[in-house]
């Protein structure tokens, strides 16, 4: 399972890097953005969702797998959202929460980060079929969450709006779509 995964996860990266590279690219101001920690929490955030998504999928491959401790990984992206919130709501004034939180790309945002996530929730879901998890719905969730960590990565370079106010509220938005994408493909195509 573990080379299928690793084969399913290169095919459905290069899908999804062939439509950030068509759709979006970096930002113009990637070397100054760089440089900033709201910026770079966007990616430790992404990567917070995936890794763990990823691990935990392929442990629950297996009709007779548990979740242990694993599972509990899951909440780390969610911890540290709400950190970075909360020092941002320190730090910045009242007036310009709205604004940020808003910011110029929400619907985009909303939009092409499932739109990246496809390719790699479908190779997933195709790799998932060897396998035999024990609740295809949640397993299929669970790899929509994964693939929208991952697009939420690449999509991050793209996204203008740093503060972690904006992150918070549409990239899970975003992932909620993709998990329920996969929910539906995993009820569909995992049970047996």
């Amino acid at each position: 399972m573990r080379r299928r995964f690793a084969a399913a996860l290169a095919v459905g990266l290069v899908g999804a890097l062939a439509l950030y590279l068509l759709f979006i690219g970096p930002r113009p101001d990637i070397a100054e953005a760089v440089r900033t920690v709201r910026f770079n929490l966007k990616f430790l955030d992404a990567l917070a969702l995936a890794l763990p998504s990823l691990l935990l999928l392929v442990r629950l491959a297996r009709p007779d797998a548990e979740p242990g401790a694993l599972a509990l990984w899951l909440f780390a992206p969610l911890i540290l959202l709400a950190l970075a919130v909360v020092v941002e709501l320190v730090v910045v004034p009242s007036d310009e929460w709205l604004p940020r939180l808003i910011g110029h790309n929400m619907r985009y945002c909303t939009t092409m980060i499932p739109l990246m996530a496809a390719p790699i929730l479908a190779a997933l879901i195709v790799a998932m079929r060897a396998g035999a998890p024990q609740h295809p719905g949640w397993t299929g969730a669970l790899a929509g969450a994964a693939a929208a960590g991952i697009a939420s990565f690449l999509y991050a370079s793209h996204c203008p709006d740093d503060s972690p106010l904006f992150v918070a509220t549409w990239y899970p938005v975003a992932t909620l779509v993709c998990a329920g994408a996969g929910a539906l493909a995993g009820r569909r195509f995992l049970a047996w």
